[in-house]
């Protein structure tokens, strides 16, 4: 039998860098998992299922080119029906070179892997429980909206999970509790009201789980999804702690919010088809608000499984929010960059965890950690090595890795250890098996002076690059003197009221976009650094298998926390505003957010000290009382994102793969540009082959959402060296809901530049009516060509 006008194959998937090296080594050379994408309305009548279609295609397929695969069970992994049509299946590369000239088949993609992106913050984001008239409480504290975390899974005994004081679930939820291994069904609850897992993708590529180092069910074997969901949404739980730092009460951003756990990742990462499985599930349940801390590189949208099942859940009205990645402090590191996908950067708070290194030269060097167990006697004065030098391989030593320490140099001392390759708090459990009595891990040049506190199973503290260096200018100082090294760790504990904050995280992915560089990315930061949240009962603080300590709550950092934040708020913004879309919530959490400190001075970059830029923090740091009443909004359709796609030079069929529709692009790019798509921030990009004068514009249309009669007054702070001019001046509202186009006019100048060189200046452009401010960044670039 012929394979009818069927599928339509993609796959794209971002991995866990550390678990990177588990695929590639794995993955079979014959046979590889690919996402087939498939026309909704074409299949045939005669099949009762899409499935039984599916199947009967690739029998005939692997029939047809006489292949040794195909046999009675069924080689599909998952089918698809809400956020796009198809299935996905291991395939050989013949079959699918096969399928791609299969009349309506748009495209064959292998699969990728992806990457997880790893409690005062309510209260630092201004979200008080007594207040009388806040988000919090306008919002109910989001009490019927539902929540759906794709990530490890969850714990669902934790107290942040608790459902006291919950009404019935929400008439509108479909979904259900999956019940697996030590996960009965009744493990949901009216706060946790559906859990499901997904396999098939990572058991294609790895084979059949080990049962007894992962949980064939909801149930999490890692921590990242149980700490997320928290966040995001935890109730209050008093008293909060891990190992004794961070005192007090946690909380998530929408505590009465319902949660549904689908878990994607596994101890070899999480799988394209298993990831657009959870965002079918997730949509087609009922969830309101995607939460996705999990990432990988950047490629072109109709590659990208992410990016093609964010579409289908906002084309469905859902929020999709999306960690920007851990590749800062570098340029060009941020991922998860598409238009409809609100992307969160990190930021820290103002609290940290000092524990400072005390040298026998009397100096301080500054650093952080949540050290909880005995600590190093206080006044002494303790033998300092550095790794670097006390191993036969230089290198492996100098960062602690496995096996590379001599106990005999190492036995009783504090190490220093460089920071790389394994994680951090594992290079602790390697000094302290070498018989090392504590540690201090200092950053690379390229880490910067970004400092993250661990759960470490010895005392150990975490130095900036700066300092690191002067304690090994100090160890080779002192080595050759009467007066060997020596240190000690002094433990603070935990310290309110830090100045400045925030600050960029390091860590943070940075932009410019790098596949569309006239969208600004990533569009916010939020809290991501040292956060406290739930943690499962069987997983060590440290995250290391050794470890032997249990803890309620854990302190982890990455835009994995910062995430969630935003899922949470979006929550909030959507139970008090049930009318907004998707791009409505984004544009008020962008045009509301700050870029000043607690000293009133623009955001710092932690990596270097110096002031952050548009490229680090996007819009700035998220406000939520003010994202409440924004007074305008920026909204988008799904054929605003369309005609995005058309003037972004992508094909029919590629639009095709990305949004199931047939695009229409001789209108779009009449329209204009792709700078054009009506979003809340402005990115001008020119390219100066010798010219010596640019210009370009942008059309922007905003929505009423704050008094009906209502006056907005544009101010402009262009970019150095540009002119910017905005028409008309003034906008004069009559009515909510009122919708008035402004035109934004911007010319620039050739700066002297190498060549492969850019230069990037950004401003802002503010409509205010007295009582609203709505802030939109300006961006633009100027590159030399090589």
């Amino acid at each position: 039998m012929a394979i009818s006008p069927l599928l339509f194959l993609s796959l794209f998937f971002f991995s866990f860098l550390p678990f990177l090296p588990f695929y590639s080594a794995s993955a079979s050379a014959l046979h590889k998992t690919y996402i087939v994408f498939v026309q909704h309305d074409a299949k045939p009548s005669v099949f009762p299922t899409h499935k039984h279609w599916y199947d009967s295609s690739l029998r005939s397929l692997s029939s047809t080119i006489q292949t040794t695969s195909h046999s009675d069970t069924s080689r599909i992994l998952h089918t698809y029906e809400t956020v796009f049509h198809g299935f996905s299946a291991k395939l050989s590369p013949l079959e699918a070179d096969q399928l791609q000239k299969v009349s309506g088949i748009v495209g064959v993609i292998p699969e990728q892997v992806r990457e997880l992106q790893t409690t005062r913050s309510p209260q630092f984001l201004g979200l008080k429980t007594t207040d009388r008239a806040g988000l919090l409480k306008e919002s109910d504290f989001g009490s019927d909206l539902v929540i759906g975390v794709i990530d490890t899974g969850i714990w669902p005994e934790r107290q942040s999970f608790n459902d006291r004081n919950l009404g019935p679930v929400p008439a509108k939820w479909k979904g259900e509790c999956v019940g697996g291994k030590d996960f009965p069904a009744s493990s949901c609850n009216r706060k946790l009201i559906g859990a499901r897992f997904f396999c098939g993708g990572y058991e294609a590529t790895n084979g059949k789980m080990n049962e007894t180092l992962e949980y064939r069910s909801p149930r999490d074997s890692d921590g990242h999804g149980t700490h997320t969901a928290s966040i995001a949404a935890g109730r209050y739980v008093f008293p909060a702690s891990t190992l004794g730092y961070a005192r007090g009460v946690a909380a998530g951003m929408a505590p009465k919010a319902r949660l549904a756990a689908y878990k994607v990742c596994w101890n070899a990462g999480c799988y394209d088809s298993d990831i657009l499985a959870a965002f079918d599930a997730a949509v087609a349940d009922g969830a309101d608000v995607v939460s996705l801390s999990v990432g990988g590189v950047v490629v072109p949208y109709y590659l990208d499984s992410i990016a093609i099942g964010a579409f289908g859940a906002s084309d469905h009205g859902v929020f999709v929010s999306a960690s920007a990645g851990n590749g800062g402090p570098g340029g060009l590191t941020v991922t998860n960059v598409a238009p409809w996908v609100t992307t969160v950067g990190a930021g820290t708070m103002d609290r940290d965890f000092p524990a400072n290194v005390k040298l026998g030269n009397g100096k301080l060097i500054p650093g952080v950690s949540v050290y909880g167990g005995p600590v190093l006697a206080p006044g002494r004065l303790y033998p300092l090595i550095y790794a670097g030098s006390v191993g036969g391989d230089g290198y492996s030593s100098s960062l602690c890795l496995e096996g590379s320490l001599d106990p005999s140099f190492v036995r009783g001392k504090i190490v220093l250890c460089d920071r790389g390759i394994n994680s951090r708090a594992t290079k602790g459990e390697v000094v302290r098996k070498a018989g090392g009595i504590g540690m201090i891990l200092a950053n690379g040049v390229f880490d910067g002076e970004g400092l993250v506190a661990d759960c470490h199973v010895l005392p150990a503290t975490a130095i900036g690059a700066s300092g690191g260096d002067e304690i090994r200018k100090y160890i080779t100082v002192a080595s050759k003197s009467k007066s060997p090294p020596t240190a000690t760790i002094i433990f603070r504990g935990t310290r309110l009221g830090v100045r400045p904050a925030p600050v960029v995280a390091s860590f943070s992915a940075r932009g410019p976009n790098p596949e569309s560089p006239e969208i600004l990315k990533p569009d916010v930061i939020a809290p991501g650094l040292n956060i406290l949240a739930a943690w499962p009962d069987r997983v060590g603080p440290s995250g290391i298998p050794s470890d032997k300590r249990r803890t309620e709550f854990n302190i982890l950092s990455g835009t994995s926390m910062a995430c969630p934040h935003i899922s949470g708020l979006a929550a909030l913004l959507k139970a008090a505003h049930p009318e907004w879309s998707p791009a409505a919530i984004r544009s008020a959490l962008m045009t509301t957010a700050y870029t000043e400190d607690n000293r009133g001075e623009t955001m710092l970059d932690e990596a270097t000290g110096n002031t952050s830029t548009v490229m680090d923090f996007g819009a700035g740091h998220v406000h939520p009382q003010k994202a409440m009443d924004p007074g305008l909004i920026y909204d988008l359709t799904s054929n605003d994102y369309i005609d995005f796609l058309c003037n972004s030079n992508y094909t029919v069929t590629n639009i095709q793969m990305i949004t199931r529709k047939m695009a229409d692009c001789s209108k779009a790019r009449k329209a204009g540009h792709v700078g054009n798509l009506n979003y809340p921030s402005m990115s001008a990009v020119f390219q100066q082959y010798g010219k010596h004068k640019f210009s370009t514009h942008f059309i922007r249309t905003v929505t009423n959402v704050g008094d009906p009669n209502s006056v907005y007054q544009v101010t402009v702070k262009p970019p150095t060296g540009t002119l910017v001019t905005v028409q008309p001046e003034k906008l004069v509202f009559r009515r909510l809901g009122q919708k008035l186009n402004f035109l934004v006019r911007v010319e620039a100048m050739a700066v002297k530049l190498s060549p492969g060189s850019t230069s990037i200046k950004s401003g802002s452009i503010v409509w205010a009516d007295g009582k609203h401010t709505v802030t939109s960044p300006i961006v633009v670039t100027l590159q030399e060509p090589l």
